[in-house]
């Protein structure tokens, strides 16, 4: 079993338990807890993989997030500007929900770009992934449900 927790664990995520309530937290002000060590060990550099999301992790997402998503709006501005100069000018007849529709649709796929450039990046510092990144999105979009359900199912209980 903990070979399977550790297998479904994100390489960067922290491997200790969360922090406690409000309430907990309150009961022992006094006493410094092993939560509280961690934290200041944390601090102190002790442990550097638990800290977030690895600097070269981060640039990968944000290199695949500006090309996935930068390259449909820069079109969907292109379209609409290039419509209203063919208007202008009266070169082209363009009907006004085509023009609408198009710069939309720009522009929703590149909403849909940010999500599948965080997704699609390899999310293990080692490895840089593939060109379009189709198993590492399956890969951490699994991660993702499976600790959505896991989240859910343990404030339910």
């Amino acid at each position: 079993m903990a070979s399977e927790s550790e297998a479904n664990r994100l390489p960067f995520e922290p491997s200790g338990k969360r922090k406690k309530s409000d309430e907990s937290s309150k009961k022992s002000e006094g006493k410094p807890s092993k939560l509280d060590k961690a934290a200041s060990s944390k601090k102190s550099g002790d442990n550097k993989k638990e800290e977030g999301i690895p600097p070269v992790v981060s640039r990968r997402m944000i290199r695949r997030m500006a090309i996935l998503s930068g390259v449909p709006t820069f079109f969907g501005v292109v379209v609409f500007f290039l419509s209203y100069y063919l208007l202008v000018n009266h070169l082209l007849e363009l009907p006004t929900v085509v023009v609408f529709l198009t710069t939309i649709g720009c522009f929703g796929l590149g909403v849909v770009g940010i999500s599948y450039g965080v997704l699609s990046a390899s999310w293990d510092e080692e490895e840089t992934g593939s060109l379009l990144g189709w198993s590492e999105f399956t890969l951490n979009l699994g991660r993702l449900i499976s600790t959505r359900r896991a989240a859910k199912s343990k404030s339910k209980s």
